[in-house]
């Protein structure tokens, strides 16, 4: 049976590759939705009309209009005869791509970037739709919103790292598992130090040397910061408790993770460093995919490394594991006060450093109930709401920015 596919993101690097994915399986998967923010409108419309969707959501709402044109005027330029070219529904607005993860189909694949794509998962959810995730912000400053609201197995990671998780896994059973190994190529600055950090660019440091990503997620890889917010995916997604969880530094970025289970073996999921494996996987599981990636070269000779995580130049992966231990809106501030301070960096107004460092101080003041009167205050697991999560998630954010502000006067 063909499956029908959302793709929340379809402009970003998660999505184009999930687009080239089903371009190779047509006889696998139809796209039926396609979401961006509306930011590259021509790439938008080759993407609705080369998989003739049905639906397309823009988050901007003053690019819908932009975007009907834009949709006839290449309609035309392809040959569409006068009234030959059916216009796909188009949903627009902040509440868009939500809209389009109730859109009938089987699979939604949310590769939104950071917090927005919360609404869209639990949408995604709510209407019964496979979750092929991505967007490991939504699981993470959702936590029992999110969980409570998935089915058994609703929920398929995309992370490279989560995905090969779930491929390990179905070497042994749950209570044979001892601990998970979360592997973290180091980004483009391992092994300095925390005073060689003092100096770094921006531009230094989207220079990933492995992997192309957005903005956002190539920075917090170079701070170590996304592998923080793995962990608190993992420990969500396998419901294990943080200490049973590790991160192993390995720069060649081709074992993605591990499973070690309580007889001493290890499982390790290997392949070269591509996204489009995960993504088929997400979008196909649990069936592989004939040629969704490229596999590891084993007739030349190669090396793998590992090494301890430095924690002192790169104390994200330890304050994630506070945030993850508080639960409930902790996370969310964690997430909310670090994409504030991404942004704040790549506009040079803050250091390098000072990303972790100002992520530190507002989840303090979060957790210590400093603030409180202006929503900073903390909500326990067992008690958080959207309202509460939407609401740590902006404060975090004003916060970031105001501590932001005052290290520059």
């Amino acid at each position: 049976m063909i499956r029908r596919i959302v793709i929340l993101g379809s402009t970003g690097s998660i999505g184009t590759q999930a687009l080239d994915v089903a371009a190779r399986n047509r006889e696998l998967f139809k796209i039926v939705g396609v979401s961006s923010t509306g930011a590259d409108i021509p790439m938008l419309v080759k993407q609705v009309l080369d998989f003739a969707v049905e639906a397309v959501a823009v988050s901007r709402a003053t690019t819908a209009q932009e975007l009907q044109l834009a949709l006839y005027a290449e309609a035309k330029a392809r040959g569409y005869g006068i009234g030959a070219f059916k216009l796909p529904a188009i949903f627009a607005g902040p509440g868009a791509a939500a809209e389009l993860a109730q859109w009938p189909c089987e699979v939604v694949l949310n590769g939104i970037a950071g917090a927005a794509g919360l609404e869209p998962t639990l949408a995604a959810l709510g209407a019964g739709r496979i979750l092929a995730l991505a967007n490991k912000e939504s699981l993470i400053i959702g936590g029992a919103l999110v969980k409570d609201l998935a089915a058994p197995g609703q929920i398929v990671p995309v992370d490279s790292e989560h995905s090969a998780i779930a491929q390990a896994l179905r070497g042994g059973a749950r209570d044979e598992v001892r601990r998970l190994v979360l592997t973290a190529s180091g980004g483009p600055f391992r092994g300095r130090t925390r005073a060689e950090l003092l100096e770094v660019t921006p531009a230094q440091a989207l220079a990933h040397p492995t992997w192309t990503m957005g903005p956002l997620v190539t920075i917090n890889s170079a701070t170590l910061m996304n592998k923080g917010l793995e962990l608190i995916e993992a420990h969500l997604l396998f419901d294990l408790p943080l200490a049973a969880i590790e991160v192993v530094v390995h720069p060649q970025s081709v074992v993605h993770s591990m499973v070690e289970f309580i007889d001493g073996s290890t499982l390790a999921q290997a392949s070269p460093p591509d996204m489009r494996l995960p993504i088929a996987l997400g979008m196909s599981w649990p069936d592989r995919i004939a040629g969704a990636g490229p596999s590891c070269d084993w007739s030349n000779p190669t090396t793998w490394e590992f090494f301890p995580l430095d924690e002192e130049a790169f104390p994200a992966i330890g304050l994630a594991r506070l945030a993850g231990t508080q639960g409930g809106t902790a996370p969310a501030v964690f997430n909310g006060a670090d994409e504030a301070c991404v942004a704040a960096f790549l506009a040079g107004e803050i250091g390098f450093l000072e990303i972790v460092d100002y992520v530190n101080q507002v989840l303090d003041e979060h957790l210590s109930g400093k603030f409180a009167a202006a929503g900073g205050s903390w909500v326990p697991g067992n008690e958080v709401s959207l309202e509460s999560v939407i609401a740590a998630d902006s404060w975090a954010r004003a916060r970031a920015r105001e501590i932001a502000g005052e290290g520059r006067r």
